[in-house]
């Protein structure tokens, strides 16, 4: 089995993580906001230190690759390519939403025909979101959508829906149904990847490190406060 370095920086929450044949030999996790550029690198030092230290060397880096937060996801793969690069080790892309219901599956005891509907904020009641079955198969692939009352009536008429991520705390009060259960402080963490992460290492998934770019799903905006802007005449 492979060394493999996680890193997880799609929402506001960073984290670093280091596995081994299925353990967790380091795991760092900051919650105070998104200041990623700062502690993804002081994380990456400390991991790289355990595996110095146990005189082990990184086969591969896995990381989130959205969608997400446009920053967040530049910032967690520009550290992966440049370990990469450093440790000669193989690039592992772990799509965010997947992670997320992946985490779910796992933690949680769920009804055979249950759904897992993994969301993330993407501002405004627009969400980034897909759609799983409770054994981990994709139903839906990821896409943006913008929430209403509608929003997986058709589902909630058949299924039980688990909603999770930090999307789902602003649907509670939209989509209403016996049948939605709500899992809000849930996010991606880096040493939630490893099942994943390891899956794709034996089956020699890896991603092209000078090409590879994260999953967007749509264009950032760069939008400037009215504060800043000069007034005309």
């Amino acid at each position: 089995m492979a060394l493999i370095l996680h890193l997880e920086t799609s929402t506001k929450i960073c984290s670093v993580a280091l596995s081994l044949n299925g353990s967790i030999l380091f795991s760092k996790v900051d919650r105070n906001g998104p200041s990623h550029a700062v502690q993804i690198g002081l994380f990456v030092d400390e991991a790289l230190k355990v595996a110095e230290e146990k005189g082990l060397k990184i086969d591969a880096v896995a990381v989130s690759s959205g969608p997400g937060s446009y920053t967040g996801l530049r910032i967690g793969v520009s550290m992966a390519k440049g370990v990469c690069y450093g440790a000669g080790a193989r690039l592992i892309a772990v799509p965010t939403l997947l992670l997320l219901a992946d985490q779910v599956k796992r933690s949680l005891t769920l009804p055979d025909d249950a759904l897992i509907c993994p969301m993330l904020d993407a501002r405004r009641m627009e969400i980034y979101t897909a759609l799983y079955d409770a054994q981990g198969n994709c139903l839906k692939p990821a896409s943006a959508l913008i929430i209403d009352e509608n929003s997986f009536s058709e589902e909630l008429r058949v299924h039980s829906v688990w909603f999770v991520g930090d999307g789902a705390e602003k649907c509670r009060e939209i989509i209403k149904s016996d049948r939605a259960h709500f899992e809000e402080d849930v996010y991606p963490l880096a040493e939630s990847m490893m099942p994943l992460a390891e899956k794709a290492f034996q089956e020699g998934k890896f991603e092209n490190v000078a090409y590879f770019e994260p999953f967007y799903l749509k264009e950032f905006v760069a939008t400037v406060s009215k504060k800043q802007i000069i007034p005309t005449r």
